[in-house]
């Protein structure tokens, strides 16, 4: 914790007693384990069921499918506790469910919600979200996957890539073209792991290898019309809906990930000897921390500061554009200077910092890359 930061005046003692059970489930059943599974480059399904027995899953949602009905601030906690272990990848596949089943719980038919979100919240089942195509990534409303309608099934066509989740997901929110051209003809469907033609290979990655990660092709999927998510062609609307809790949530884990980057650099920098005394006693790393801590505490602040506003209501999409990208360019910054400040242990495996330095690029990209949340923020200024 970064000392003398005051305490947040959004949270009250329910969200603190939360931060506890979510930091004493990461120390218990993460932390001892993140190594283990970056080799395997997927988590346990046991693990899913374990997090959704603490509350992970069921948080946010509201209760009458089952959720807890918590405010985001309780998910902003969660996400921040879990990033404590370090691993980007732990936390983007225990999240995915997170991404794919707000479209379901928003939008989909009381028999969809049924039969799909108590799965899903038991953590029996594992969901993702799959929009990016291999022709395209943040050009939605282009996308090529085509589900035509015969009779009472949609015939789905087409590949989705860099998927989190990919290869484990039992259900996934997939975008469809159901109509014409543009952001007009998008649907959503829920496309179930076992139907015929679906198929699946894995993606190796420069960072988050606990997450697996794959590019899904669909052959003719035949999927129920009852899977339909919302009304036809009206997916774009609910996808950019998606899209704003989403960057919310990856500016937590961002600005958690720059936080482990200064606690662990402070700590190393305390024990470390140079020139006959501790990095931390020369002038240069002193100043590097200050900076560190700055850029973390005004991202938090700003972080919070938008959450509140979603809580009344509020919907600021151009300052979340300009959250996530401030928290991706905070996390860079911690990742740089921590690694720097390690020197040549820094660039071997064990520190965090390491860990973290490598899943910066991904935080920069997914979600709306930085370009992409530049300029959907100005034209949401009117520029």
């Amino acid at each position: 914790m970064i000392p003398n930061q005051p305490p947040s005046p959004f949270l009250n003692e329910d969200h603190e007693a939360w931060r506890d059970t979510v930091r004493r489930f990461t120390e218990r059943e993460i932390e001892p384990h993140v190594d283990e599974w970056e080799a395997a480059e997927r988590l346990p399904r046991d693990l899913y069921r374990k997090a959704a027995e603490m509350g992970f899953f069921a948080a946010h949602y509201p209760e009458d499918v089952g959720g807890l009905g918590l405010d985001v601030f309780y998910m902003i906690v969660a996400s921040q506790e879990m990033a404590r272990a370090g691993s980007g990848g732990v936390s983007a596949s225990l999240g995915s469910h997170a991404i794919g089943l707000p479209p379901v719980v928003r939008a989909g038919s009381d028999a969809l919600k049924r039969r799909i979100v108590p799965q899903v919240l038991s953590g029996e089942k594992i969901m993702a979200l799959a929009i990016t195509e291999p022709s395209g990534g943040s050009d939605v409303a282009n996308l090529q996957t085509t589900a035509r309608r015969d009779g009472d099934h949609y015939v789905v066509n087409g590949s989705k890539t860099f998927i989190t989740s990919g290869m484990q997901a039992d259900f996934i929110t997939v975008a469809v073209r159901t109509g014409g051209p543009g952001m007009g003809g998008v649907s959503l469907l829920l496309i179930e792991a076992e139907m015929d033609g679906f198929t699946r290979t894995p993606l190796r990655k420069m960072g988050w290898h606990a997450s697996d990660t794959a590019t899904l092709y669909f052959d003719d999927v035949r999927v129920p019309v009852g899977n339909l998510i919302g009304e036809e062609n009206q997916g774009f609307r609910i996808i950019m809906q998606n899209f704003n809790y989403e960057r919310l949530m990856m500016a937590a884990g961002c600005t958690s990930f720059a936080r482990v980057c200064y606690d662990e650099t402070v700590a190393y920098a305390q024990e470390r000897q140079t020139f006959g005394k501790r990095l931390i006693d020369h002038q240069v790393v002193r100043h590097k921390l200050v900076d560190m801590a700055m850029r973390v505490n005004a991202t938090q602040a700003m972080l919070e500061s938008l959450a509140w506003r979603i809580t009344q209501g509020d919907n600021p999409v151009a300052e979340i554009c300009m959250l996530k990208n401030q928290a991706t360019l905070t996390m860079e910054h911690c990742a740089r200077e921590g690694v720097q400040t390690f020197g040549g242990a820094g660039y071997l495996k064990g520190p965090k910092v390491e860990r973290i330095y490598r899943e910066v690029r991904v935080n920069a990209i997914g979600g709306g890359a930085e370009e992409i949340m530049r300029d959907l923020a100005a034209k949401q200024l009117g520029f």
